[in-house]
C-alpha cells in the first residue's frame, strides 16, 4: 500500500487517555509500515504515560512531549517541520479523539499519488458528518460561508483530517500559516491557494467523540470569522 513512500501519521493531544490506545492501534492497524508521531500538550490526565508504555513495543511510534499546552497549530507546525526534517515523504493529520477513522487512511495514500495535498470532506459525495444538533448546524453553516467568502475551490476547510505530500509542496510550509488556534486550519487552505496547490477532497465519516470533552472554545467561532474576513481580504486586495 505504501508503495515505498515513508508515511508520517501524527496527531496532536490534550486529555486523550480514553482514545488514545484506539488511535494507535487503528492506525498501525491500517498502515502496518507508517511511522506515527504524537505531540502532546503536557495532558493533565496522563496521555503521554499510555504513550510511552506504546512505545516499548513500538519503534515507529514517536511522542514529543511539550512543557504546556501550545496549541493546535503550533503542534502541526511543528510535525509537518518533523516531516520534512525527518525525510518523510507523506504527512498524514487527524484529530486523537477518534472523531477520524484510521480505516480512511490508506485512501489519503492512494490520492497522495496523485495529488499533493488531500483533504477528507465530509460535504462531498459520499461523505457524512455524524455530529447533532448545533453542532452541526455551525459545522455546515461555517463551511458554506468560508467557501462563499473565500472563493477557495473546497467543500470542507475545518477538519484536520488531511494528507500533504512534502517531496511535492516546494514552496508550501506550513509554518507561513498566520492564523491561530482551530482558524489555523482554514487559514492553511488560503496559503495552498495562494501557492497555486490544487485542493483534492476525499470523502470522509466525521464521528461525533464518544469519550473525553470537547476543547472547541466558543470564542472559536467568532475569531474564525474575524480571520475569514481578514484572510478574504489580503486575497482581494493584496494579490
Amino acid at each position: 500500500m505504501s508503495n515505498n513512500k515513508r508515511i508520517l501519521v501524527f496527531s496532536a493531544t490534550y486529555n486523550e487517555i480514553e482514545n488514545i490506545r484506539e488511535l494507535i492501534s487503528g492506525i498501525q492497524k491500517n498502515l502496518p509500515d507508517t511511522s506515527i508521531l504524537i505531540i502532546d500538550d503536557n495532558s493533565p490526565d496522563k496521555t503521554q504515560e499510555v504513550i510511552k508504555e506504546l512505545k516499548k513495543k513500538n519503534k515507529n511510534l514517536f511522542l514529543i512531549e511539550r512543557v504546556k499546552k501550545l496549541g493546535l497549530d503550533s503542534a502541526h507546525k511543528a510535525a509537518f517541520t518533523y516531516a520534512i526534517e525527518n525525510n518523510f515523504d507523506y504527512l498524514i493529520t487527524m484529530d486523537a479523539d477518534l472523531s477520524h477513522d484510521p480505516k480512511e487512511l490508506p485512501e489519503f495514500v492512494k490520492n497522495l499519488k496523485s495529488f499533493s495535498f488531500v483533504i477528507g470532506s465530509r460535504y462531498v459525495n459520499g461523505g457524512k458528518c455524524l455530529m447533532k444538533g448545533s453542532r452541526l448546524i455551525m459545522s455546515k453553516l461555517g463551511n458554506q460561508i468560508i467557501k462563499i467568502l473565500s472563493g477557495i475551490k473546497s467543500n470542507e476547510f475545518t477538519t484536520s483530517y488531511r494528507g500533504f505530500d512534502i517531496k511535492k509542496l516546494k514552496n508550501f510550509d506550513l509554518n507561513n500559516v498566520k492564523t491561530k488556534g482551530y482558524s489555523f486550519f482554514m487559514g492553511t487552505l488560503f496559503e495552498l491557494e495562494k501557492n497555486n496547490i490544487e485542493i483534492k477532497e476525499i470523502p470522509i465519516t466525521f464521528y461525533d467523540r464518544k469519550k473525553g470533552v470537547s476543547k472547541i472554545p466558543r470564542a472559536e467561532i467568532f475569531r474564525t470569522l474575524k480571520n475569514l474576513f481578514f484572510l478574504t481580504l489580503i486575497k482581494r486586495f493584496f494579490k
